[in-house]
């Protein structure tokens, strides 16, 4: 499984990145609007840091001006990924952008059926969003598993990004679920190695080692 950074910060982006274990970077307008910083030269640093997919979200709602931005996003690297809201609009502008071999990943899914739509659509990836289903008092993870049984069944290539992901337990049961990718912030991918035990076999280590006198 992969994983993706849910982040626009720069210095953020540098140092997770820096860990080797960051396959790609999602944003949305809600990251990007906390920079503070020109849209382009924001992505297009971030395409410069990151070698694998950097998905950019459009912010039209109407067809012509999400394939009008869309078009300018791609003019910024190689890597970028257009980023679409699961609407009719949204499928259409996917499938403009997949008939030329472009990837898009189709984001906002909260059902089955949208997920389905996006894969006929062409898109590259789908982007459940699990923490938002999860505070309505739906299972989020139910979809990921639902998404993952109906593209098997059905033969669908598109792969399942899961999103909106909000602690460790979400990023563990995605993997095991059978996700192609999670995105999460780098709050949550620091708390992923956390545990008391590990915490307390390193202290005990590191005290028996300091009075065995050895060295290395």
């Amino acid at each position: 499984m992969q994983i993706f950074l849910d982040s626009a910060n720069i210095k953020e982006i540098e140092e997770v990145y820096n860990l080797g274990i960051i396959d790609g970077i999602t944003t949305n307008p809600s990251l990007m609007s906390k920079t503070n910083s020109e849209f382009i030269a924001t992505i297009a640093a971030i395409c410069k840091i990151v070698n694998g997919d950097v998905s950019v979200e459009v912010v039209a709602n109407d067809f012509e001006m999400m394939i009008q931005q869309g078009e300018k996003i791609l003019e910024i690297a190689d890597n970028v990924v257009i980023k679409l809201p699961v609407t009719w609009n949204g499928i259409k502008a996917c499938k403009y952008f997949a008939r030329q071999s472009i990837k898009v990943n189709m984001t906002l899914c909260f059902s089955v059926n949208q997920a389905l739509l996006a894969a006929k659509a062409g898109a590259y990836y789908i982007s459940p969003f699990i923490g938002r289903l999860d505070d309505i008092g739906d299972n989020g993870m139910r979809l990921i598993s639902d998404i993952r049984h109906m593209y098997d069944r059905q033969k669908q290539d598109t792969k399942i990004l899961a999103a909106s992901i909000r602690n460790p337990q979400h990023v563990a049961a995605a993997a095991m679920i059978g996700a192609d990718v999670i995105t999460l912030s780098g709050k949550t991918l620091w708390q992923l190695l956390d545990h008391p035990l590990t915490d307390k076999g390193l202290d005990i280590f590191n005290k028996d080692w300091a009075h065995s006198g050895l060295t290395i």
